[in-house]
């Protein structure tokens, strides 16, 4: 029997294999998915519950994996999207209309997410071992043998690290990574608007660093706020009153008086690399593999597009599960959605983390041109909905 080991059952791990796991079953494969983190069989909303904004092309994967249906409960439409740069005239709207989409992406909770993917996991395919973590991984001549810090050993023809950007495991395999540092932290926070959002999203570029509120149910939105590092611990630090000042003035009225804000984090921030994505029987993949800056809201949703590919090329192959040919096809066929989208983001933060006013001044021109050319609009709509490269 063949055998697949995912390595981290978040948001990544669990769409691997729920994404496998028919065709697993139709092939006598067996899937070993490990997570730290055991998560209830309830749901339990939260305020200051944390998000991610799913691109329409996640949609599109997730409607064939079965459960979109179930995620959309608590999906927010973003059926708009303003682009700014404060101080200065240059503006871009995005409408889902225009577009001919439903809506231009979605913002769901992280934990809403990853309870209907693993309410989705069928147990005669997928063994969970929950809560466990990979102690040690050995190659050998059939794959690699995991070591688990419950004690318990297991072999497999291919293992998947799918446990995050500071994966311990990578670094212990010796796989090397790129590092480019943006000298910025990421504020995340949800924050109640005094106005409804109407399903509409803003990207705002200030001189400190880029801002984006995005629609969240219950008319909260989820903050992302963008500082230099010791500006963002201050932020942190300041009281709600004094914090909904700041975030006030750096905003603007469009969306009322902010009423409320919950639990803030910081993340510094750093765009990730892995220096290999494949080896024989070894996949690096979802934040592991390559770790963006939050800007254009498409880390996940890349993640999860290396996660169809790679599932597709299994499932097709004749050859073993860790076939070393398999996994460097896989590799070749997404080198250039992550070179693009890669790109995207890191190109954008150094656009709009540009202080100078002649970068302010292209900045501006650039998005009043993008407003009023309709083939430039729809490219740039097409990378926010996760469709850049090819139709999904």
């Amino acid at each position: 029997m063949s055998s697949l080991a995912i390595v981290g059952g978040g948001l990544v791990g669990a769409s691997l294999a729920l994404a496998l796991q028919e065709g697993a079953w139709a092939r006598g494969w067996k899937i070993e998915l490990i997570e730290p983190f055991e998560p209830g069989n309830e749901y339990q909303p939260s305020y200051d519950a944390r998000s991610t904004a799913l691109s329409y092309g996640t949609r599109l994967i997730y409607q064939r994996l079965g459960v979109w249906e179930q995620i959309a409960q608590r999906a927010q439409p973003i059926t708009r999207i303003h682009v700014s740069d404060r101080g200065r005239a240059g503006a871009t709207r995005l409408d889902a209309e225009n577009q001919k989409v439903p809506a231009l992406g979605y913002v769901v909770e992280n934990a809403w997410i990853g309870h209907c993917l693993w309410q989705a996991l069928d147990d005669r395919v997928v063994t969970r071992h929950c809560p466990a973590e990979v102690e040690r991984m050995q190659p050998h001549a059939d794959g690699y043998r995991l070591t688990l810090t419950n004690g318990d050993s297991l072999g497999c023809e291919l293992a998947v690290l799918a446990d995050g950007g500071r994966s311990a495991l990578r670094e212990q395999l010796g796989i090397g990574i790129k590092r480019t540092p943006y000298d910025q932290t990421a504020l995340i926070a949800n924050v109640t608007p005094g106005k409804p959002h109407g399903g509409q999203a803003f990207e705002r570029f200030t001189d400190e660093g880029p801002m984006a509120l995005l629609p969240l149910a219950e008319n909260r939105c989820a903050l992302v706020w963008t500082r230099p590092d010791k500006d963002a611990a201050r932020l942190a630090a300041l009281p709600e009153a004094d914090f909904l000042r700041e975030l006030q003035q750096a905003f603007g009225y469009r969306l009322g008086g902010f009423q409320q804000v919950g639990a803030r984090h910081l993340y510094p921030l750093v765009l990730i690399e892995a220096e290999e994505q494949v080896r024989s029987g070894l996949v690096v993949l979802g934040n592991a593999a390559h770790s963006l800056h939050p800007i254009a809201g498409q880390g996940y949703n890349l993640s999860l597009r290396d996660t169809e590919a790679l599932a597709a090329a299994l499932l097709s192959s004749s050859s073993g599960i860790g076939d070393l040919a398999v996994l460097q096809n896989y590799h070749r066929r997404q080198r250039a959605d992550q070179w693009l989208t890669v790109g995207f983001s890191d190109q954008l933060t150094q656009l709009f983390s540009d202080t100078s006013r002649l970068s302010a001044a292209a900045r501006n021109l650039g998005l009043i041109g993008l407003d009023l050319l309709p083939p430039a609009k729809t490219w740039f709509a097409r990378q926010a909905m996760g469709l850049g490269v090819r139709e999904r």
